[in-house]
């Protein structure tokens, strides 16, 4: 492989951009046929950088590639923002339809994102086009981001959109608890995807799984997922799949994994008009502390445009069709969740279409003794709640096998409008007062 350095010499741009430089070697290593691109130690300011065909670029220790805040600085280009193409800034690297791109090494991507968060959240600034991600590529194959600290994402930090053969191993990624929607890692209607050995402590989700929403014209499966031996802090949930589910998710395995303070655990989100299937599921060996709820399954989520329909919120039935989403054949085993807040687990399905094939096998939960009141899922219709055990509802074909649920008020298990559910050598343990094991209204 070819090596191209980038010049070190700093000091004779007086305060100018990186930004033509740095591409300019790019392209250079692309024309002959690719290369690494060696950053060297030092920070360098720049705008939005595109990736091409069998290129890595390589920050050595001890750099920092900074992003600018200028809206100027970035391109416009068709991509997708929450499910739907659309003109967007460009990421701060991006690249469309190619191959074979490596971001390695162990200096750091910084995407300067606290004028951006600023400008999101006054309502008196507006931006031309959504702000940038730091890392996205959008129909690419063979992509690799290694070793390398990213920070102060301007929004979502790495979104791999429609790409297959996605790696992403030992990245350390921290946005501020307070950033807005500065989530980890999306992918979004990818195929073969492997996450591991990540640190992720973010302003939103740590890790979601998407694949479109009801407005996206191009439905692609994101399938064949592995995250392993990841630790995530903070965010509004660990793992997230959907809402964006449109193009189904499938086929999806988490394992050895530790959430600390995120909002939620493990958590499956979506609402009639999606339609989708998300399916074949396992979750195993993970450890969690100081989450308001370990395990959502909502298909009455109401955040994002049209979530406040009727038909959304309404727990009456309605005619299953293809806009109707599909939660089933998810599996939870050897999981244990310390000082839990609002609820063990909240698994809730449609009126119409039940939640189906779930198993939760050597599960151990205990909820805090100074819980703080809070909602388990965004779902209309929820009063904030604190040490529930698990709410069951519109679901069948449900196991609980050797489930301990510890200092719970109320029943350990409530379940309501369900079919063939379950409770083998379960637990509750540590009560108050005397609570019921098992609660059942309207069961068949």
């Amino acid at each position: 492989m070819t090596t191209y350095h980038i010049s070190a010499n700093r000091e004779s741009r007086d305060g100018q951009l990186w930004t033509e430089e740095i591409q300019r070697v790019i392209d250079e290593a692309y024309t002959n046929g690719g290369g690494r691109i060696v950053i060297p130690a030092g920070e360098y300011v720049t705008g939005a950088l595109f990736l091409k065909d069998n290129i890595e670029l390589y920050l050595s220790p001890g750099s920092t590639l900074k992003f600018s805040d200028q809206q100027e600085d970035y391109p416009v280009v068709v991509s997708r923002w929450e499910g739907v193409k659309r003109e967007v800034y460009a990421s701060c690297l991006y690249a469309e339809d190619a191959k074979n791109i490596a971001v390695t090494g162990f200096g750091t991507i910084d995407g300067n994102g606290r004028s951006w968060w600023q400008i999101f959240r006054n309502e008196q600034q507006k931006l031309s086009y959504p702000r940038p991600k730091l890392i996205s590529f959008d129909g690419c194959k063979h992509i690799t981001i290694r070793d390398v600290t990213l920070i102060n994402s301007p929004s979502w930090t790495v979104n791999p959109i429609r790409c297959h053969d996605v790696t992403v191993d030992n990245v350390s990624i921290f946005n501020p608890a307070d950033s807005p929607n500065t989530d980890g890692i999306n992918p979004e209607s990818c195929k073969n995807v492997r996450i591991s050995n990540c640190h992720i402590d973010v302003g939103d989700d740590c890790i979601a799984i998407k694949s479109g929403t009801e407005d996206t014209e191009e439905r692609v499966a994101c399938e064949n997922i592995a995250i392993t031996n990841c630790t995530m802090v903070h965010g509004h949930g660990a793992i997230v799949l959907g809402s964006e589910m449109s193009g189904d998710i499938r086929n999806v395995t988490i394992s050895n994994c530790i959430f600390q303070d995120t909002d939620r655990g493990i958590r499956l989100k979506s609402r009639r008009g999606r339609g989708g299937v998300v399916e074949d599921i396992r979750i195993n060996n993970i450890v969690m502390e100081r989450v308001i709820c370990p395990f959502i399954l909502n298909l009455y989520y109401f955040c994002g445009p049209r979530g406040k329909d009727k038909y959304v919120w309404d727990k009456n039935p309605y005619p299953i069709t293809d806009e109707t989403p599909i939660f089933r054949r998810i599996h939870f085993a050897n999981i244990s969740a310390r000082n839990v807040h609002a609820s063990a687990g909240f698994i809730y399905g449609l009126a119409e279409q039940y939640v189906s094939e779930i198993t939760f096998d050597h599960i151990d939960i205990s909820m805090t003794e100074n819980a703080i009141p809070g909602k388990p899922a965004m779902m209309a219709g929820i009063e904030e709640m604190n040490n529930r055990g698990f709410y069951v509802g519109f679901a069948r074909d449900i196991r609980f096998h050797r489930v301990t649920v510890e200092n719970h008020e109320g029943p350990a298990f409530h379940i309501e409008c369900s079919e063939d559910v379950e409770v083998v050598h379960c637990k509750s343990k540590n009560t108050k007062s005397e609570e019921l094991l098992l609660r059942e209204v309207g069961v068949k």
